[in-house]
């Protein structure tokens, strides 16, 4: 192991790509109390507040040297990216700058569900192909839906107009802080940096719209429906409310995983590897019910 990839006090250096995002956020919040020096890999290195000791790191996926550099003393590395068409292009630049720098363990963050067509379940599929070819250790982290998605329909659950393609397919949700944590554990995992793995993480227990109008409708003491719509009609409903084709070509693609069922699968991964069980989208929606008022 090269002594680069240590800090002064012999702990290891962990680059986190997407600190900023959701599961990012999460993760380097948790890394600030772990025996680790955490770097943030981050295109705005002035942008947001970052937890006590952790570093920012500019990097520039225009500029590949930038890329080298900011992870040359890294040890471990975790990659997440928001949704976007250089998703792709961005993350196999930072695996292929990892391996010649000599990073030994990436973790990366995926998507649960089947071979796809469909944006962005194709271009992780994309990724991990990449990641798969190449000699290094790494942790494929395949997450069922956010739960944190619900958000997009606060306005409309509040307003009474909240609506999709989803039908009554059941999906089984997931919160981005369980994924932080096995993310976490992921990293810090010394026994494990060669292994070459993938894991499969979801919530408690899988939903219909159907039923989480119910639970909404509990916790808010008030009627709460979810309109069944054709993928043509949510698409209109969409792009009418100000959303890019773009975007609602990606929402209306989820709601066909929904209404498939794709992602209602439920595995025990999250408790295992954590040793607390996941987080139930009930407490979510407690935590968060002011998004859905009025």
């Amino acid at each position: 192991m090269s002594a680069s990839h240590r800090s002064l006090f012999g702990q290891p250096r962990i680059a986190v790509a997407g600190a900023t995002g959701r599961v990012g956020s999460a993760l380097v919040t948790s890394l600030a109390s772990a025996p680790a020096e955490v770097l943030a890999l981050t295109r705005n290195p002035d942008a947001g507040q970052l937890p006590s000791g952790t570093q920012a790191v500019g990097i520039d996926f225009d500029q590949p040297s930038s890329l080298e550099r900011a992870l040359r003393d890294a040890e471990r590395l975790f990659i997440a990216h928001g949704t976007a068409p250089r998703q792709p292009a961005n993350e196999i630049a930072l695996i292929d700058a990892a391996v010649r720098v000599g990073v030994r363990h990436i973790v990366k963050l995926s998507v649960l569900g089947p071979p796809s067509r469909s944006h962005p379940a194709d271009w992780h599929m994309e990724i991990e192909a990449h990641l798969a070819s190449k000699d290094v250790g790494y942790t494929v982290l395949r997450p069922s839906v956010f739960v944190e998605v619900l958000r997009r329909s606060a306005a409309s659950i509040a307003d009474g107009s909240w609506g999709g393609a989803a039908g009554i397919g059941r999906t089984n949700f997931i919160d981005t802080r369980d994924v932080a944590d096995v993310a976490r554990v992921a990293l810090l995992d010394a026994k494990g940096i060669e292994s070459q793995r993938a894991y499969h993480l979801t919530g408690p227990r899988s939903w219909n719209m159907q039923e989480i109008a119910e639970e909404l409708s509990r916790q808010l003491g008030r009627r709460i429906r979810y309109a069944d719509r054709t993928p043509s009609q949510q698409r209109a409903v969409l792009t009418g409310a100000g959303l890019s084709d773009f975007v609602a070509e990606l929402l209306v693609g989820l709601d066909r995983f929904f209404r498939d069922s794709a992602f209602a699968e439920t595995t025990t991964t999250v408790e295992q590897l954590t040793g607390h069980a996941p987080r139930p989208l009930t407490n979510w929606l407690a935590e968060n019910i002011p998004l859905f008022t009025r």
